[in-house]
């Protein structure tokens, strides 16, 4: 059990903190003894508490004094960490060490050390020269800057704290963010804007189609960025162009049944904008009037319930619902109508978000939200892989976006080639594969289709996360697989000299996979990593493991064996 001392401002962030590294914690109680004890405050604690003592802070605290810790320098500005060869992005006040441990922790600045480890009377004493909660505020609500968009920093913060912990001889037991029998989640998503070229006739979207089309696709072939074929595909369709408008050739923009067959079977989730020709608001008044769609979703309704009677997901691709939430009640209303659904989720176009629109869009009636994202990157915004609660919502939770096809691809954004971006995608893959969480793709309607001909990268990039290990799953899907973790309660965790003793209850959820339970006993002497053993927590359990130094966790109950 973890005791957390944290300031009155700090509580929201460390509940959700401790959503996410899903581990038996409670504010610290003076009648309680902890195997480990978390404060930010820096106060001078009473002896004999907990085992382990870690106290976070940017600054010189009194914990400090008490126990002779020479502060070396402080930093007001973002630093690098490094947590074994890893890098860790500082955004708050971050202090350094006279004397410490460089090779658990290290400015990469100055190179002197930003933790500082020692043992005292059997208890493991560690100060750590960040605020944790400051930390993780900073990454829910600011979310990160695209320099350091390929770093799940809040993640890495979990990691380097139960590296703290296990390592310093203390087990742990967590409910890590991996739905059983697979390795992390995928969810396929496709933001649907143009879902026909007929519409768009004499305008900016037709104009620009045929400039990238005849122009742009030549100039890709001339430096070596695309093919023959796709130039002579993007040829016709601009030649057909005429004959598309006319109704005597096929609309190559409507490409729901292509991705059906891509996915074959594979659910995925559409965002479709609810009202046509509105550009929607700004802080400062209209939007831009080309971000005005040229269709709403009453128009491909037909559309739509076939996708619904395939496995798939629509949700709303709001115009002004992180705005206003009247307006997202209307372009709620507007989904459901056309669903039946009555939990909704919703993607604003143009990744239009503040820091208020959480709770906007969580009045409005929203199930959740999937904004949080990079228009110009692909990565973590928000730190991290998991969906989580935004500070100031109650209910509504955000699956963060991390892959989106124009951030890699278009003109003007990264433009990778497609080398470079399947080596970017690559990197977030295996960061799912070792942590877990969910991998959120957005593939626009068009992408697959003239003048971007993406699909072959799409096709590959669906194949590469099926060999990974992915559960694949429509957004809303993964949301309540994140909800059914959450709701998940340690009712007891009690080490004892020789085993262990968990009791949990979990929700059931029908057509969702099952949640794990981890252990780590701690490493043996000489040993670097600790072993590490999950059991398939399908439903509520009370068991017992047995513990051997030699082999970490033995047995189990028997209706739970050990993986």
């Amino acid at each position: 059990m973890i005791g957390v001392i944290a300031n009155p401002a700090e509580r929201s962030v460390v509940c959700e903190f401790f959503e996410l590294f899903k581990t038996p914690w409670e504010f610290f109680r003076s009648d309680r003894q902890y195997d480990v004890l978390l404060l930010t405050t820096g106060d001078i604690i009473d002896r004999g508490v907990a085992k382990l003592v870690l106290v976070y802070s940017g600054q010189s605290t009194p914990f400090d004094a008490g126990h002779e810790i020479r502060i070396a320098a402080q930093r007001k500005s973002t630093t690098v960490l490094a947590h074994k060869g890893i890098q860790i992005p500082i955004y708050g006040d971050s202090i350094t060490f006279q004397e410490g441990q460089s090779e658990i922790l290290v400015d990469e600045g100055s190179r002197l050390p930003a933790i500082h480890l020692r043992r005292d009377h059997g208890i493991v004493l560690g100060r750590i020269g960040y605020g944790l909660f400051d930390e993780i505020a900073v990454l829910l609500t600011d979310g990160q800057p695209i320099a350091n968009a390929s770093v799940p920093t809040l993640d890495l913060h979990i990691a380097l704290l139960r590296d703290l912990i296990v390592e310093s001889g203390v087990p742990l037991v967590e409910i890590p963010p991996v739905p059983d029998g697979h390795r992390f989640i995928a969810c396929l998503t496709h933001d649907v804007d143009h879902p026909s070229i007929r519409a768009h006739k004499c305008d900016h979207t037709m104009f620009g189609f045929l400039y990238r089309a005849i122009f742009g696709s030549m100039v890709d072939v001339l430096h070596g960025r695309s093919t023959m074929r796709k130039l002579r595909t993007n040829w016709q369709a601009a030649l057909k162009l005429l004959l598309v408008h006319l109704g005597l050739a096929k609309d190559y923009w409507r490409t729901f049944n292509q991705y059906l067959k891509i996915e074959n079977g594979l659910p995925s989730s559409f965002f479709v904008i609810p009202f046509k020709n509105y550009p929607g608001r700004t802080t400062q008044g209209l939007a831009p009037s080309h971000r005005a769609s040229r269709y709403g979703a009453l128009d491909i309704a037909d559309d739509l319930r076939m996708l619904i009677s395939s496995g798939n997901e629509i949700a709303a691709h709001g115009i002004d619902a992180w705005l206003d939430s009247s307006s997202g009640q209307k372009e709620l209303k507007e989904i459901r109508q056309v669903t039946g659904a009555q939990e909704i989720g919703i993607r604003m176009h143009w990744l239009y978000f503040n820091q208020q629109s959480p709770s906007t869009l969580e009045k409005a009636g929203f199930n959740y939200d999937s904004t949080v994202g990079y228009n110009q990157a692909v990565g973590y915004r928000a730190g991290t892989s998991q969906v989580y609660k935004p500070l100031d919502t109650s209910n509504l939770l955000e699956l963060p976006l991390h892959i989106m096809d124009t951030s890699l691809l278009y003109p003007g954004r990264m433009n990778l080639t497609v080398a470079e971006a399947k080596e970017r995608v690559g990197v977030i893959i295996d960061n799912a594969v070792q942590s877990g969480g969910a991998v959120t793709v957005n593939w626009h309607d068009r992408s697959i289709a003239p003048e971007r001909l993406w699909g072959d990268f799409y096709v590959d990039l669906v194949e590469e996360l099926k060999n990974r290990g992915a559960w694949f799953s429509t957004a809303s899907q993964a949301v309540a697989w994140f909800r059914k973790r959450r709701a998940a309660v340690f009712e007891n965790v009690s080490w004892e000299s020789d085993g262990l003793h968990v009791k949990t209850s979990v929700d059931m959820a029908e057509n969702l996979p099952g949640l794990r339970l981890r252990i780590y006993n701690a490493p043996e002497p000489h040993q670097i990593k600790a072993h590490v053993h999950d059991l398939c927590l399908k439903e509520s359990m009370d068991v017992f493991a047995a513990l051997s130094t030699a082999n970490g966790v033995t047995e189990s109950s028997p209706s739970q064996l050990l993986s």
